[in-house]
């Protein structure tokens, strides 16, 4: 990791739209400017897949957080607001762990949080959340989607995450959706 290059390259999207829940995330990891991955899965389901996940930032640290939360949510019996919680409280605070850099958002297929390590715990006013690279052109694409179509969940991500990766550089087409 010489110089000011840098790993760049996850969107990740959740949509929550007529009982369904979705994660979309394109699969491009950037070093710099070159793609060093064309299909890395940034979407996992934990908690004996009752969970959705779904990752942003450097890999490592999204891993131990996702192991966290899945530890939270064994502590809490699968409680993922007071899983959520714990993790951004613990995130926050912990000496260690506060120094990670990632984003998760998190659905058990009725809730749905974005925590940061921040301590932010948060839950959308319209159903959508977004992080990466390309989180805020896949975001407004999907509220575009959602405000002016019919279209369920599961294309309104599709369809998101496409219009991002003809935006942002560090987004491709190669799109994984898990739906709950």
């Amino acid at each position: 990791m010489s110089g000011n290059k840098t790993f760049h390259g996850t969107t990740i999207l959740l949509v929550q739209k007529g009982g369904r829940v979705v994660l979309a995330g394109d699969g491009q990891v950037s070093f710099g400017d070159t793609v060093i991955k064309q299909r890395a899965r940034k979407i996992r389901r934990i908690y004996n897949d009752k969970v959705l996940v779904g990752f942003a930032g450097a890999t490592a640290d999204a891993f131990a957080l996702v192991a966290r939360l899945e530890a939270k949510l064994e502590q809490f019996q699968g409680n993922l607001n007071r899983a959520a919680v714990e993790l951004a409280q613990e995130w926050r605070t912990d000496r260690l762990l506060r120094h990670l850099e990632a984003y998760l958002l998190a659905t058990d297929g009725k809730n749905v949080y974005m925590i940061s390590g921040t301590g932010d715990v948060i839950e959308p006013d319209d159903g959508l959340l977004a992080v990466g690279s390309g989180g805020i052109y896949a975001l407004a694409a999907a509220r575009a989607l959602v405000r002016n179509s019919k279209l369920p969940a599961r294309k309104i991500a599709e369809e998101a995450l496409k219009i991002a990766s003809e935006i942002c550089v560090f987004t491709n087409n190669e799109i994984i959706v898990d739906e709950m």
